[in-house]
C-alpha cells in the first residue's frame, strides 16, 4: 500500500499545446503497470476547454465542481454539472471544459494502451464552442 500524503504533488498548469484558457491539473494516481489506470484533477476556468483528442480505452469524467460543456465531433455541445458522469468510448472524438461563465473541476479517469492515455489534436474553435447547448 501506498499512501500519497495530501499536498504532495504539485498542481501544474496544463500545457497550451493541449488546452484554450487557463486549465489546471492535480495528479491524483498514475497506477504502476500491470494496472493502466491515470487520474486527474482538472480545474477549467471559464470558456477554457480541451483541444479535440480521443482515449485508446475511453475516458471517464466525473463532474466534482461548477457547470462545464463536452460534445463529440458532430454532436450537439452538452452541459455537465456538479455530480454528472460522464463516459466517453474508445475513440471517441470529443472535448470538455468549463461553461462560458463558470468555472468547472472534474476528475478524468483513463487507462492506457501501449503508454499512451489520449492522442491529442486540433483546438476547439471559437465557433464551435460557443454554440448553444444542444446544438
Amino acid at each position: 500500500m501506498k499512501v500519497i500524503p495530501s499536498g504532495s504533488v504539485p498542481t501544474k498548469r496544463a500545457p497550451d499545446s493541449y488546452f484554450t484558457g487557463t486549465v489546471f491539473q492535480d495528479p491524483i494516481i498514475e497506477t504502476p503497470a500491470p494496472a493502466h489506470l491515470n487520474a486527474t484533477r482538472v480545474t477549467f476556468t471559464p470558456g477554457a476547454r480541451t483541444a479535440w483528442h480521443t482515449h485508446p480505452l475511453g475516458q471517464t469524467l466525473y463532474v466534482i465542481a461548477g457547470c462545464g460543456r463536452a460534445q463529440t465531433f458532430g454532436g450537439p455541445v452538452l452541459e455537465i454539472r456538479a455530480g454528472d458522469v460522464v463516459w466517453i468510448p474508445p475513440g471517441e472524438k470529443h472535448w470538455h471544459g468549463a461553461a462560458p461563465n463558470t468555472m468547472m473541476a472534474h476528475i478524468a479517469m483513463q487507462e492506457s494502451k501501449d503508454g499512451k492515455f489520449a492522442d491529442w489534436m486540433e483546438h476547439v474553435s471559437d465557433a464551435d464552442y460557443g454554440k448553444p447547448v444542444g446544438k
